[in-house]
């Protein structure tokens, strides 16, 4: 009996992921395209095989629970189809690409059940930071970003007592004018950081409240090392010509941001760490006098 249910899930598995790739090949074709070519988006190829990797860490728990199908599952995966087929129609990208996690949900829980679909929730919502972000939404947070890093240089010249005038995203100074433009204004770093962010906290703590305080607080550490990265290139600009604020340096001082980044987020880690009490030991058995 057990057989057969497995063979029969191999079976609606398989015809599951042919339907899944004839339905999305045009969409995942675009989606890689994307990942290759916009900068914004570079972390999205591994995404994929992070995700694998969380529902691989899984498998005995994913084993050792109970099938229980539910036809929930294929109401989900009709609507996201046609989910698919109105973000097709309409020529929205972003509604195509998120009927896959549709897709994915509904199919776990058609063929498995809800148990299931409990235990493999990282992985699939990990799958969320591989879709691209809406232009509208992407422009709404692009902007606010691009006017902190310009106050934050301001304000860091100023303190250095460097000539600087501001008005909107546009530095002057004495020599040049630099421009805060939307691939300066750490939304970039902000999306990787929060990638790296949750593959971090999942390696380095158990604690699911650790896990989220670490994911939060990548966003104003990456506020924060982009407003320095800002203010640094003014720096440069001020003392040694419009070219420092051009070419290698400010490549460079992308990825430096980056690794600074990353050095205050460890440093975050080691404060939950020491300001965590630590989980009471258990307490050493009892000896019983004459027991060997």
């Amino acid at each position: 009996m057990m057989m057969r249910a497995r063979t029969a899930a191999v079976v609606v598995t398989s015809l599951l992921l042919v339907s899944f790739g004839l339905l999305y090949r045009d969409v995942l074709v675009k989606l890689v395209h994307d990942w290759l070519h916009d900068d914004n988006y570079s972390h999205g190829i591994l995404i994929v095989p992070i995700a694998l990797y969380f529902a691989w860490e899984r498998r005995e728990r994913l084993f050792a629970a109970p099938a229980r199908p539910s036809f929930l599952g294929l109401i989900l995966i009709i609507g996201s189809v046609l989910v698919l087929m109105a973000g097709t129609l309409g020529a929205e990208l972003f509604l195509a690409r998120v009927s896959i996690l549709g897709i994915v949900v509904g199919s776990v829980l058609f063929i498995l059940g809800w148990e299931h679909l409990r235990i493999l929730f990282l992985p699939i919502a990990f799958l969320l930071l591989m879709i691209p972000i809406p232009a509208i939404i992407f422009n709404q947070i692009a902007f606010p970003l691009q006017l902190l890093a310009s106050r934050f240089g301001e304000a860091t010249l100023r303190a250095l007592s460097i000539p600087v005038l501001r008005e909107g995203n546009v530095i002057t100074l004495a020599s040049t004018q630099l421009e805060v433009a939307e691939a300066c204004s750490g939304i970039r770093s902000l999306i990787s950081l929060l990638t790296l962010g949750i593959v971090y906290g999942y390696f380095v703590s158990p604690s699911v409240a650790v896990r989220t305080v670490l994911a939060l607080a990548t966003i104003p550490v990456a506020i924060l090392a982009n407003g320095m990265r800002v203010a640094g290139t003014g720096i440069a600009a001020n003392y040694y010509g419009p070219a420092a604020a051009e070419g290698f340096f400010h490549t460079f001082s992308g990825w430096l941001v980056f690794v600074v980044s990353f050095a205050m987020l460890f440093l975050i880690h080691r404060l939950i760490v020491r300001w965590t009490p630590p989980a009471a030991l258990p307490a050493p058995p009892l000896k019983v006098k004459g027991a060997a």
